[in-house]
């Protein structure tokens, strides 16, 4: 069968990989859509610690039960819509113990420690399978993408009411605005893209800071009366927006971090303390965030075709990271749809 791998250092072609078939608990999905997301891209550009090359990558998928092996639940059957939870949980270190399998210490994300999905057969245990009915099958591999920003959301404690600052206006920060929004938020995104801003607001943020053309202090100190935002979330992962997070955070506030730097970040600490903040960090999601996604999907309908930028079909899915790479601005979500 044919899969996309990301060969070397900027380097993607089409692949044939052997066939896999379910063994025992195990569920054999045809592969109908899979979003890139950044980890694939900073795979692609070398710029991704956890993998190892030559990879498949993908983790946001969609698809459709082709095959159950023995011992399957009777509740996932052949020809059902799916997607996938890509995460995997040892179930003995502290983030297991203490429920939180999403951030297990020992993880392995299809596409980044292990080959991914960007693939036409893909072969998963019954328990990471999501039945989707109702959606589109393209909207299912939004579904993955969009629950990392609904974690950050709980992570914030985000309640009816709060001021919420999402930082960063692509797929994740997008997240963090329609599920800040649907905990009754007030949202504002800050992005340097036009054309993400003007997403944002059609999806429902309130406000929008563009810091390339006005001081982001200012517009925060206008929009909040001097005090902040209850809850900052950032979805960039560069200093600078590590930086504002703190500074945009009102006292007695929550900062939740998504993104991660590669290099280190400075801080007036007195800020952590003066203003008694609670930061947080939040990875992946839950089953519980892949279900109120679910919900949201469904509610947004067509709506959800505007959160995906460009989609290439498998024969030219060699194309979609070169192509990422040189419209970062104006990309939101690649998408590789196949037959």
């Amino acid at each position: 069968m044919k899969a996309l791998l990301i060969e070397s250092l900027r380097r993607t072609r089409l692949a044939d990989v052997p066939e896999t078939q379910p063994g025992p608990g195990e569920v054999l999905i045809g592969v109908r859509h899979v979003g890139l997301c950044g980890s694939d891209l900073n795979t692609f550009g070398g710029l991704n610690p956890l993998v190892e090359l030559p990879r498949i990558p993908g983790h946001e998928i969609g698809g459709v039960i082709l095959q159950c092996g023995e011992g399957v639940p009777r509740h996932l059957k052949a020809g059902a819509a799916v997607t996938v939870l890509p995460y995997t949980s040892c179930g003995q270190c502290s983030s297991c113990r203490k429920g939180r399998t999403n951030a297990c210490r020992y993880n392995r994300t299809l596409g980044v420690q292990q080959d991914g999905g960007l693939k036409e057969r893909l072969v998963v245990p019954y328990e990471k399978v999501i039945p989707v009915e109702g959606m589109a099958e393209r909207h299912l591999a939004l579904i993955e993408p969009l629950s990392v920003g609904f974690h950050a959301v709980e992570r914030g404690r985000v309640a009816a009411g709060d001021r919420v600052l999402v930082l960063g206006a692509g797929m994740i920060g997008v997240g963090a605005v329609l599920g800040a929004l649907r905990k009754g938020a007030e949202v504002t995104v800050l992005d340097i893209a036009s054309d993400k801003l003007l997403l944002a607001q059609e999806l429902g943020a309130a406000h929008v800071i563009d810091p390339g053309k006005e001081d982001a202090q200012a517009r925060v100190d206008e929009l909040t009366g001097g005090d902040g935002y209850d809850v900052v979330i950032e979805a960039v992962g560069v200093p600078a927006t590590f930086v504002q997070a703190v500074d945009f955070a009102c006292f007695a506030g929550r900062v939740v971090y998504i993104g991660y730097c590669k290099t280190e970040v400075s801080y007036r600490t007195q800020i952590f303390n003066l203003k008694e903040l609670d930061i947080m960090g939040s990875r992946n999601a839950t089953m519980a965030d892949f279900q109120a996604v679910i919900d949201c999907l469904r509610a947004m309908g067509a709506q959800a075709d505007r959160l995906i930028t460009t989609t290439f079909p498998l024969a030219e899915a060699d194309r979609a990271l070169p192509y990422w790479d040189e419209h970062r601005a104006t990309t939101l979500k690649i998408m590789v749809e196949l037959p």
